[in-house]
């Protein structure tokens, strides 16, 4: 068959972002039978023993339980399941000092349902016909926004500064506030904290600035916090999750080591929780709740939180510091390649300035060495500039072990030397 589609059916039935370029990292893996690859484009987390155990742990509690039948064989609230409402509750409260009530929390089939529900409630036009845009305030940022809104022309990114530290090949992304825009026409303003697909950790200050300028505005500032504490807590760098009143915060227990179960939290003022309960209502009715009970028990007993700041994060901090170290030993000291700083999440993001081909093309070379990583350019949603440093970066997950993270930027290595060798060979003559 070959139906028509509508033009929101034409727009949800192609893939956006990352997941294009998945779909040919799959079908290279699987043409490739014979061919051993080092896979740096992972996004799902390493399964580590503690934290599957304490998962497993969950679970059994869960079927010993006389609550069993009633989380599994009954419908729920389309809050969210009871128990898990409270724990985090409890949790949030004591940890940072709040005062959130039930009305100030929803449970959503994974966060990026919940930037989904925001997206068409907040973004997009008006009855009166009027767009109202989605600000990603920091470029790069997820790709997952991209494909968010039923109106692609709904996102505004913004261009940020260069903070290069040229003697020491690293960088970080800031907001550049002289251009950042949050006006009337505003819907709302996203960003991640630590930053997929960067690792960057926007500073407090940097926070409360965009929440400053969104406050007279009437406009709601959502925080993905996917990889922020108190789980994952994949933050490398000291920082707390700020809560304001014109601020949702937003969890997963995805990289917490549930991605299976989808289950994204979202923490805000209770009209705008009220809006995004009903848009998930209507759409889905509720999230899993056999997820939700075991996540219920990881988090009322504290065992999550510990294991994220004893386990889960160490786990890539370290992982960060071994692709560190291969890129001062393997990298070409005279080639300008650039690492972020690490402050979070379990990505790595290198630039090459000036890079002589596309970052597609670089995937592509790279893949005839066996080594797969993810171009940059699906990482710069809503930018509508032309801006070459998006065709100068890529993405490597921190998941392979440590002697494949070691031989893949010895590749690496090679392939940019190649690179740049032409240019860098007329410079010295």
């Amino acid at each position: 068959m070959n139906p028509a589609l509508t033009q929101f059916g034409d727009q949800m039935s192609h893939l956006t972002g990352v997941r294009a370029i998945m779909k040919d990292i799959i079908e290279t893996l699987r043409a490739g039978q014979g061919q051993s690859f080092i896979n740096l484009s992972a996004g799902n987390p390493v399964i580590l023993p503690e934290v599957e155990q304490l998962w497993r742990d969950c679970t059994a509690d869960l079927l010993a339980s006389a609550e069993y039948g009633e989380v599994v064989c009954r419908y729920g609230s389309s809050q969210g399941y009871e128990p898990l409402i409270e724990a985090v509750l409890v949790d949030f409260n004591q940890r940072y000092g709040l005062n959130l009530t039930e009305r100030n929390i929803l449970i959503t089939p994974g966060s990026q349902s919940l930037y989904f529900f925001a997206a068409n409630a907040f973004g997009g036009y008006t009855a009166d016909g009027q767009l109202r845009e989605i600000v990603l305030p920091l470029s790069p940022d997820y790709t997952g926004y991209g494909g968010v809104s039923l109106y692609p022309e709904a996102l505004r990114a913004y261009k940020p500064t260069l903070d290069i530290d040229v003697a020491a090949h690293s960088f970080k992304y800031r907001p550049d506030f002289s251009q950042l825009e949050i006006t009337d026409r505003t819907g709302f303003v996203l960003f991640s904290r630590p930053c997929n697909p960067t690792g960057n950790v926007l500073t407090n200050d940097e926070v409360h600035r965009i929440a400053d300028l969104a406050a007279p505005h009437n406009v709601p500032v959502f925080v993905d916090s996917a990889y922020a504490p108190p789980y994952p807590a994949l933050n490398f760098t000291e920082m707390t999750p700020i809560f304001r009143d014109n601020m949702v915060h937003c969890l997963s227990l995805s990289k917490a080591g549930l991605p299976g179960e989808r289950i994204g939290i979202a923490l805000g003022d209770e009209s705008i929780i009220q809006i995004l309960q009903s848009f998930q209502t209507n759409l889905c009715i509720h999230s899993s709740r056999y997820g939700q009970a075991i996540a219920a028990r990881a988090i009322a007993s504290g065992a999550l939180a510990h294991l994220s700041e004893t386990v889960i994060r160490p786990y890539y901090q370290n992982k960060f510091a071994v692709l560190a170290d291969s890129l001062d030993r393997h990298m070409p000291g005279d080639v300008p390649w650039y690492l972020h700083r690490g402050e979070g999440a379990i990505f790595a993001w290198l630039w090459f300035d000036q890079l002589p081909v596309t970052d597609r093309e670089l995937y592509q070379q790279l893949k005839q060495y066996g080594v797969i990583v993810v171009p940059g350019d699906p990482f710069f949603p809503g930018l509508q500039e032309d801006w070459s440093h998006t065709r100068q970066c890529i993405r490597i997950s921190l998941t392979a072990a440590d002697g494949e993270i070691d031989q893949a930027i010895q590749h690496l290595a090679s392939v940019v030397t190649a690179l740049y060798q032409p240019s860098l060979t007329a410079v010295g003559a």
